[in-house]
């Protein structure tokens, strides 16, 4: 069973999340895990959705304010052991609706080329791709996308 919950970034169960989430990344990315680490800080952000499968950690993301009207998806996570089973999903569906319970109208998103499973999990879930935003303008190996809620 998949239970949802509502925290924010002081979660130990997230913290632990993001710390593997960071390895990961780190092989995927490789030389450019640096440029993108520095945009991936939590301490500042206070909405965050767990998923727990048998109340262990098995996802996270969370959301960001980005604009007056947008929110940014962040720390997006799945347990390798978990994957494929529809907790991402799950939890980018409640980080939307907490978008919305915020009122702001749309989600916008940055990740990688070299991560088609996130690529693939974001055009099935509505988000359409749009120009690299930010600091992610001119990056080659971003990609960004958006969802009006």
């Amino acid at each position: 069973m998949i239970k949802i919950i509502r925290t924010d970034s002081e979660n130990p169960d997230f913290r632990d999340l993001v710390k593997l989430l960071d390895k990961e990344l780190a092989t995927v990315d490789g030389e450019d895990h640096l440029f993108y680490s520095q945009f991936n800080g939590i301490d500042k952000i206070h909405y965050v959705v767990m998923a727990y499968v048998n109340e262990i950690p098995a996802g996270c993301g969370a959301i960001k304010e980005y604009g007056p009207d947008s929110m940014e998806i962040k720390r997006m996570y799945v347990v390798p052991w978990n994957r494929k089973k529809g907790i991402a999903s799950k939890v980018l569906s409640e980080l939307e609706n907490w978008t919305k319970e915020l009122l702001f109208t749309k989600c916008i998103l940055e990740t990688g080329k070299r991560q088609p499973e996130a690529i693939g999990l974001y055009r099935k879930t509505g988000y359409r791709s749009i120009p690299n935003y930010g600091q992610y303008a001119g990056v080659e190996n971003s990609v960004c996308f958006e969802k009006v809620l």
